[in-house]
């Protein structure tokens, strides 16, 4: 039995641990069929031409963990944003931990899917929301929506300002030899509040694991969104990550996604701007080397006039690692006075890395501003013998060199501890003092 026919057998057990009369339990089925139809993506299809999922999916994986696993605090401190108050919404191995989370209901929901699922109080908010904005015929977006149980569901009201971001947050422990996990988020926020939200899945030890993971995201008209995407995983953890914007009129949501670990990441970020005035920021830096593999896919869809969307993501790789950058603009013929921006820029620090790159518009209005780029590169010689001749240390001066390749994207981190982290993890990465303050 390969992994596909192992999915569809086992959503019969699957079927028996949940609640029949929720109201996706349709969409469930509905899923599942467009998947067993489909089947994992391939080469031959060209979204995922420079992506294999091959070794990936001959594995046999665990879909529901034997036993629930605890894990210590002071084990995982590190992982979280400890030096703030921040909600939290934790679990391990796909299943929820109480004891590492902080939930509420005082003003905003900030709490667990299934929860969302079960009540009557939510129903109205799960028929307007769930699945509305996912692309129906993605097969491992269907894949997931056929599973759906458990993620994190959180609701901003409106005029509400979250007065602490919030933290979603999926440990693997490895007490399972291979585990598939498939966690799915729902975040509505009503028109005029703000949210902050930081997103990481992060094994706790090497054993061969794939997330496969949706989160849709509703910003009303004059809302704010501010997330962040922390990639930073061992080796022999694979992310696909599907991740589905709506913007109403005004709106302004921002996404910041750092790769700085992982053996496969696939990243799916899907923007829709409905309304006018809104605006939209994709930015991105991605760190690799020892044969990972990062491949961002992006979608920009500019439907209403009047809005804009900037996207800026920068790659250093190195040691045999690979980058795809597939990003897709386009703008409709009613969408006139739209400024759209996209560039992708890459340094290779060997001869043994690789980038694929593709930058695409698809432009159907007369009165529009847009461009985008790409360029793939070494590190400047001249930079370098400059600061060299300076008595910079050759690595320290390519480290110096690389951080100021990246920075203008940390610029727009609006979490001062957040930025000061991934100053910390790239430096981590280069294997230097940057020698000043992170």
């Amino acid at each position: 039995m390969d992994f596909k026919e192992k999915l569809l057998a086992s959503h019969l057990a699957f079927e028996e641990r949940i609640d029949h009369s929720d109201p996706v339990h349709q969409m469930r089925l509905d899923a599942l069929e467009i998947f067993e139809k489909k089947g994992f993506p391939s080469r031959s299809d060209e979204a995922w031409k420079f992506t294999s999922l091959g070794a990936t999916i001959r594995q046999d994986y665990a879909l529901f963990p034997e036993a629930e696993t605890t894990i210590q605090l002071k084990k995982v401190k590190k992982y979280f944003l400890y030096e703030i108050d921040t909600y939290k919404v934790v679990f391990i191995d796909g299943v929820y931990s109480p004891f590492l989370s902080d939930t509420t209901h005082d003003g905003l929901d900030v709490c667990l899917m299934s929860a969302a699922l079960s009540k009557a109080k939510y129903r109205s908010l799960i028929d307007t929301y769930f699945d509305k904005i996912t692309n129906k015929e993605d097969s491992l977006t269907a894949l997931n929506t056929s599973y759906t149980l458990e993620g994190a569901y959180v609701y901003i009201p409106k005029s509400v300002v979250a007065e602490k971001p919030i933290e979603i947050i999926h440990f693997s422990s490895g007490q399972e030899k291979a585990l598939w996990l498939q966690p799915r988020n729902l975040i509505v926020v009503e028109q005029n509040a703000q949210v902050q939200i930081l997103e990481r899945h992060q094994s706790l030890k090497e054993h061969d694991v794939v997330t496969n993971s949706v989160t849709e995201i509703y910003t009303h008209q004059d809302a704010f969104v501010d997330y962040y995407k922390i990639q930073n995983d061992l080796s022999t953890a694979s992310l696909i990550d599907n991740t589905y914007i709506s913007q109403e009129k005004n709106s302004n949501a921002r996404v910041h996604t750092f790769s700085l670990g992982g053996k496969l990441i696939r990243n799916n970020l899907n923007f829709y701007l409905r309304g006018q005035h809104s605006n939209s920021t994709l930015k991105g830096i991605t760190l690799l080397k020892n044969q990972q593999h990062v491949d961002h896919y992006t979608l920009v869809d500019h439907v209403s006039p009047n809005c804009e969307s900037h996207q800026d993501y920068k790659g250093v790789f190195s040691e045999g690692s690979k980058g795809v950058f597939n990003g897709k603009i386009h703008v409709d013929q009613l969408a006139q006075k739209t400024n759209a921006f996209q560039q992708n820029n890459n340094i290779l620090l060997d001869d043994k890395a690789m980038v694929n790159t593709k930058p695409q518009l698809e432009i159907f209005a007369d009165d529009v501003k847009c461009s985008h780029g790409c360029t793939v590169g070494q590190l400047d010689e001249n930079v370098l013998f400059y600061l060299m001749s300076r008595g910079i240390p050759k690595k320290e001066a390519k480290a110096l060199m690389t951080y100021a390749f990246a920075n203008n994207v940390l610029e727009s981190v609006e979490l001062p501890i957040l930025k000061k982290r991934i100053n910390k993890l790239i430096a981590q990465k280069l294997g230097v003092n940057l020698g000043f303050d992170l």
